[in-house]
């Protein structure tokens, strides 16, 4: 049974204005073992307040110079632009992106990898090539490759899932086995080079090359900057993140028509308007809308959630996010990864500095579709010295939940580029730090982490640093998380 608006205000007036609702993933960003960096100040030194250590233990630098991981941890390259090639002989395309792993043949993984690139092919080195009948628009340089990784990574094939798509940043894996692959752009044919409207989400097999021809963009789901996209298995419902700006982008919910069922080649059934996109809309305890989630400052806070139709998705004139007035619906600066987990969404909040009535350097929150309530679950307060890398984590992005608990994180801040796990108490803790210099010693430059994801056994987590473009596969002593006190 759902929360309506009245019934969370009441129960909220009962139960005061603590938390509501709390999943069973309890993550709360800070320095190991420590309390929260307040918002808007230091994060704790790594350590402060620690009762035990947790996760793996400190990074231990690479030789190399491209991966730092615990002791007893090794990492294996699958893919690296420039380097590696597709069975069709081209190069890897570069900046990898989001990622989904697929369970395949005997022991396999199969990889759907996003390539984050905008605008016209001759703007990149390594595009995505333009594979007969996978194309939707051959000005594009974006696109999804499939990445084939054998047991134990002993053989790795790459190729073509679709092409001539842009700014493929972020997606999700669907029930049925397949990626959701989203268009971080707006932009229309005739604008930089593009011959066709852009701006939608495409879906992609990973089993079946035949069913990635011709590819059509699910206009359903609406046009507009998407990063990622998760299903609701029980219900049906597709919610979507937008990283936009000018105004601040909004979470969006598509319900399906009646009859219809998700399933295998079923979304290229839909007419452009099928089903109800809407955007969200959270109040708090006393039933007054919250117009930013920036407003939320502290753990646990919980709003309840309303719905508000999109009134043109494919955003013929004007942007679905502008289309709202102020009081209608509630933005956030940079909304981002998302992974379904524990009977709902958990979604990122990169950021919000411009444009944010409250400044932070990230905020995980978890949606509870059965209750219409959103929980804030991570805050990361603004950090102040970006290369102490002394667990001050800035800038989350993709996200997965781990099948070892709580939830691992890519960092796409400034300075020091990490990822970084949560125990379910509420702990953080390093597990891999990108050591690949872009820069100078004197101005060093490392790029995002993108693409978490673990195979389907739990052993092994994939991850990307997406420039110029690396795909990672980690190994090592993974093991549950337990509660310490």
């Amino acid at each position: 049974m759902s929360l309506s608006r009245r019934d969370f205000v009441n129960r909220s007036t009962v139960l005061g204005a603590g938390v509501l609702i709390a999943g069973s993933a309890e993550v709360l960003a800070t320095a190991p073992g420590a309390i929260a960096a307040p918002l808007g100040g230091d994060a704790p030194a790594a350590g402060e307040g620690a009762h035990t250590a947790l996760g793996y233990g400190p990074l231990v630098s690479d030789p190399d110079g491209i991966l730092a991981l615990p002791k007893g941890f090794t990492y294996r390259i699958i893919t690296y632009t420039g380097k590696t090639t597709l069975v069709t002989g081209e190069s890897t395309p570069s900046n990898h992106d989001g990622t989904a792993a697929f369970p395949g043949r005997h022991g396999a993984t199969l990889l759907v990898n996003n390539h984050e690139l905008k605008g016209k092919r001759s703007s990149w080195p390594h595009p995505v090539p333009l594979l007969e009948g996978h194309v939707y628009d051959p000005a594009a340089a974006g696109g999804c490759t499939v990445v084939e990784v054998a047991e134990r990574g002993r053989q790795v094939r790459e190729w073509v899932g679709i092409a001539g798509t842009s700014t493929n940043c972020a997606g999700g894996a669907t029930p049925w086995g397949t990626w959701l692959s989203g268009e971080e752009t707006e932009d229309r044919a005739g604008q930089n080079g593009m011959t066709k409207d852009h701006g939608y989400i495409f879906e992609v097999d990973p089993y079946d090359q035949d069913a990635n021809r011709d590819p059509k963009p699910v206009k359903a789901f609406g046009r507009y900057p998407h990063e990622a996209a998760v299903v609701d298995p029980k219900r049906g419902h597709v919610y979507l993140t937008e990283d936009a700006s000018g105004p601040n982008g909004l979470l969006y919910r598509w319900t399906p028509p009646a009859g219809f069922h998700h399933g295998r080649g079923r979304l290229r059934t839909l007419a452009d308007d099928a089903g109800v996109l809407e955007a969200f809309k959270c109040f708090d305890s006393h039933g007054k809308l919250v117009d930013d989630l920036s407003r939320a400052t502290a753990i646990g806070t919980t709003y309840g959630v309303d719905w508000v139709k999109v009134p043109d998705r494919d955003a013929k004139t004007v942007s679905v996010r502008k289309q709202f007035k102020d009081g209608e619906i509630t933005r956030s600066r940079k909304l981002e990864g998302m992974w379904w987990g524990d009977g709902g969404t958990y979604f990122v909040a990169s950021y919000a500095r411009e444009e944010s009535p409250v400044q932070h350097d990230g905020q995980v929150w978890f949606y509870n579709p059965a209750r219409r309530t959103v929980t804030l679950k991570v805050l990361l307060g603004v950090n102040k010295d970006v290369w102490a890398d002394n667990g001050n984590f800035d800038g989350p992005d993709n996200i997965t939940v781990s099948p070892h608990g709580g939830l691992v994180i890519a960092e796409d801040g400034e300075g020091q580029q990490h990822l970084f796990g949560t125990t379910d108490e509420g702990r953080t803790f390093p597990i891999a730090r990108n050591e690949f210099n872009l820069g100078t010693a004197e101005e060093p430059e490392y790029s995002e982490f993108t693409g978490v994801t673990f195979s389907a056994d739990g052993g092994t987590l994939f991850a990307n640093i997406q420039e110029p473009g690396i795909m990672l596969a980690v190994t090592g002593p993974w093991h549950r998380l337990r509660r310490h006190h």
